[in-house]
């Protein structure tokens, strides 16, 4: 079955659209990918969800919901011409929409008990009307629903295309948030541990366009970053976040490291006298230190890792998680074959095809929910194949 994944991370930088073929049983599918490509947001559009995010009232979430539906729908069009295919080949869409607020810690409301939230603005039924393809959204709910944290969700996927019988493998993903996931040898779904270790390309992003008044959004190939020196003071400041204390599961986002984070980062930066490559060598170092840091909580050996994801273009970081990952060694996701940069957007066009046969693809092991369940709300197309 050829379906299509839709992905917008926390870095806010575009769309990222994956076409796939998904063949075989439910429970262990084969996924090939068809055509990638990253539709960038405008620059207006990214203002307007990073001020959602922050400080975003009701009538803007109103007409952003749809605004980035419309612009996940143009991304899928788009992908699906560069392929050399028609809408009518693609029977499905997995679309994770972008998130503009994530709320994994409980809050109590008298008189309804506590509450988890987290929500994602994209409309699918704009993607269903569009493309005319039945669209999977909304990923998040149940889990929540469930008493989960609605987070990681990538986990089942990493399971589906990394599990080896002889090794014991962590999967790293260094997007907007840094994730990893660990599957001992011959894993079961119910014994593979994963959680956010913290902030990667969200918070080097966002000191590149302070360092460079919004001129330049990231620092490409890391190599402003390479020409700095890490400072024990700063790097000492990020490692006494709240966020790296807790233990798994545990989800985090924008709400902990955000445009508010970052700007104390470099407040504390231009403090120490630092310069711009210095602080985000610091940054650089941190990010890498967090996910190391995170086989303290797996109390379990690791014999290779495995990296996806935007920062894996960045060589300050890449070198750093070699030399603090060292025995194990480093592979890219490209090399077990599959595109590290388009691992998210097929994850959700798996996670899509498992919805819509039944399958649950939550893992309350990583999540936190009581029960496994089945993921997404469907909005039809067109025309409605049988999935069964």
């Amino acid at each position: 079955m050829i379906c299509l994944g839709l992905m917008s991370g926390t870095s806010t930088d575009g769309v990222d659209c994956a076409i796939v073929d998904v063949r075989g049983s439910e429970k262990r599918p084969r996924v090939k990918l068809i055509e990638y490509q990253t539709k960038p947001y405008s620059s207006a559009v990214r203002q307007q969800v990073l001020l959602a995010a922050s400080r975003g009232n009701v009538s803007q979430l109103c007409h952003l919901h749809v605004v980035v539906g419309e612009v996940f729908a143009q991304a899928a069009i788009r992908t699906i011409k560069r392929a050399g295919l028609t809408p009518g080949d693609v029977k499905l869409i997995g679309s994770h929409g972008q998130t503009v607020f994530h709320r994994p810690a409980p809050v109590r409301v008298p008189g309804v008990g506590l509450i988890r939230s987290s929500l994602q603005i994209g409309d699918p039924s704009v993607i269903a009307e569009r493309t005319g393809i039945t669209t999977v959204a909304d990923f998040r709910a149940r889990d929540l629903a469930a008493g989960g944290e609605g987070a990681p969700l990538t986990p089942y996927v990493h399971h589906l295309l990394f599990q080896s019988s002889r090794t014991s493998r962590l999967v790293i993903n260094m997007g907007g948030i840094a994730n990893v996931t660990y599957l001992p040898k011959r894993p079961r779904l119910q014994e593979i541990r994963a959680f956010d270790t913290g902030p990667c390309n969200m918070l080097l992003d966002g000191l590149m366009s302070l360092a460079t008044q919004g001129r330049r959004t990231m620092d490409r190939g890391g190599r402003l970053a390479a020409k700095g020196t890490s400072d024990p003071r700063l790097l000492t400041r990020l490692l006494n976040h709240p966020y790296l204390m807790k233990r798994p599961p545990k989800s985090t986002g924008r709400e902990d490291f955000g445009v508010q984070y970052v700007r104390q980062v470099w407040q504390w930066g231009r403090k120490h006298r630092l310069s711009s490559e210095d602080i985000l060598a610091t940054a650089c170092k941190f990010i890498v230190l967090t996910i190391a840091q995170s086989r303290a909580w797996l109390n379990e050996d690791v014999d290779e890792v495995i990296v996806g994801g935007g920062g894996v273009h960045n060589g300050s970081l890449m070198d750093q998680l070699q030399q603090h990952m060292a025995p194990c060694r480093v592979y890219l996701m490209d090399e077990q074959g599959i595109n590290s940069k388009a691992f998210e957007a097929v994850a959700f066009a798996v996670l899509a095809y498992q919805t819509v046969h039944g399958v649950a693809t939550n893992v309350p092991s990583v999540t936190g929910a009581k029960h496994p369940v089945v993921l997404g709300t469907i909005s039809p197309g067109r025309y409605v194949p049988s999935f069964h």
